[in-house]
């Protein structure tokens, strides 16, 4: 059983005043999972995912988690569980990682255009051929089209805070969100974390009642064949919806702060006061870059970090003026799509093309499979494209 160190079976979750215990980046978002409520958990094991299985199987063992869980025979199973048990109007959970959301694929497609606001937590972990089990964020990025809300998160106690988050801001506008976790760096780390109390989360988080419904009183359906003209309207207002996402996560943070006295934001910049460097970045290697931006401050070199925690949408505009300012941009890639170098370099590039915000931007691919990287190799980063221009394909780093 993996109850967490410091909150016994039977334990009352903190406050936000009180002492933080000590959870890994899985059971916090086990805890996210078991204040937001959910009543139906399909989830299939997967390292390194399983422990948040685990964690929710021994909750509900200690009666402390009111939700049907089902263990289907793949993870393509249970997003066909998770889908049809949302679209009944409960709320839905799950959790996977690397291959497991792979195989998911199709049906995050259908998930989104069900309108089925799922919150899953995918474990970012390599993918196959070869086979390795270390951080990497190519799993979820690969998905970045299939119209999922993506948050990236730092840390435990930012895990599971944005496993409560993205329900809020998924069942708002009726689209699925992926929550991700750098593996190992995140999953299986343990950190002190703060756990709201449950009248915290009820009172942040409102039950789920969507306004449309598998029900046999009221009679609709889902998946149609439609004309172009309809897909084509529906295609337009899943857009339209994205759209509203930044605004609906930073109103979600605000609200959220209040209650707790935390604050993760959509975008963050980090010592960027009067910075003419900054370094971008998602997931547990911004930790790692703020330990190198203080060290570089020490040293009186004008440095900051500018961390992206909702990737979808992207956030072009949140990005651009936290961007304003800066004259030069070094972006950290933990992914590597073939013929394209880095995602997030690729991503930011697009979104400051064309406007007055015209920084060099250098794409380094850093700590791809996994691969180590530490504050000095991010100082060292720095001073290496100093004397760069400006890089249009991403540079393979280690």
């Amino acid at each position: 059983m993996n109850t967490p160190q410091g909150v016994a079976a039977g334990a009352t979750p903190a406050g936000p005043a009180a002492d933080a215990v000590l959870l890994t980046g899985n059971q916090a978002v086990a805890w996210g999972a078991r204040l937001a409520r959910p009543q139906v958990c399909p989830v299939y094991p997967i390292t390194p995912q399983t422990p948040v299985l685990e964690q929710l199987t021994a909750f509900q063992a200690a009666g402390e988690f009111n939700a049907e869980i089902i263990t289907p025979e793949s993870e393509h199973s249970v997003m066909s569980a998770c889908i049809p048990a949302s679209l009944t109007g409960v709320r839905v959970f799950t959790a996977t990682a690397s291959q497991g959301l792979l195989l998911m694929h199709e049906l995050l497609h259908y998930a989104s255009g069900a309108r089925a606001p799922i919150v899953m937590a995918n474990v970012n972990r390599t993918v196959a051929s070869p086979w390795a089990f270390w951080p990497d964020q190519t799993d979820s990025l690969a998905q970045r089209d299939t119209g999922w809300l993506q948050f990236y998160v730092e840390s435990a106690q930012e895990a599971l805070d944005t496993t409560v988050q993205a329900f809020r801001v998924a069942e708002q506008l009726l689209i699925p969100a992926l929550v991700n976790l750098d593996a190992f760096y995140v999953s299986h780390a343990m950190e002190p974390v703060r756990i709201p109390a449950q009248a915290i989360v009820d009172r942040y988080l409102p039950a789920f009642n969507p306004p449309h419904r598998l029900d046999p009183d009221n009679v609709e359906s889902w998946g149609n064949v439609v004309t172009q003209d309809m897909f084509f309207r529906h295609r337009q207002a899943l857009e339209d919806d994205m759209a509203r996402a930044p605004a609906l996560a930073a109103e979600a943070d605000r609200e959220w702060a209040a209650l707790t006295g935390r604050s993760w934001g959509v975008v963050e910049r980090y010592r960027c006061e009067g910075a003419r460097t900054a370094i971008v970045t998602m997931g547990s290697m911004c930790g790692t870059a703020r330990e190198a931006v203080d060290l570089m401050r020490d040293a009186g070199q004008p440095v900051g970090l500018v961390k992206l925690r909702l990737f979808r949408p992207l956030p072009v505009q949140a990005l651009r003026e936290a961007l304003a300012d800066i004259a030069e941009l070094i972006v950290l890639d933990r992914n590597h799509s073939p013929g394209c170098g880095g995602i997030l370099h690729q991503e930011l590039r697009a979104a400051l093309y064309g406007t007055s915000v015209q920084p060099r931007i250098h794409g380094l691919l850093a700590g791809v499979g996994g691969v180590n990287v530490s504050p000095d190799k991010i100082v060292e980063f720095v001073h290496q494209t100093a004397q760069r221009e400006a890089l249009p394909e991403s540079q393979w780093v280690r």
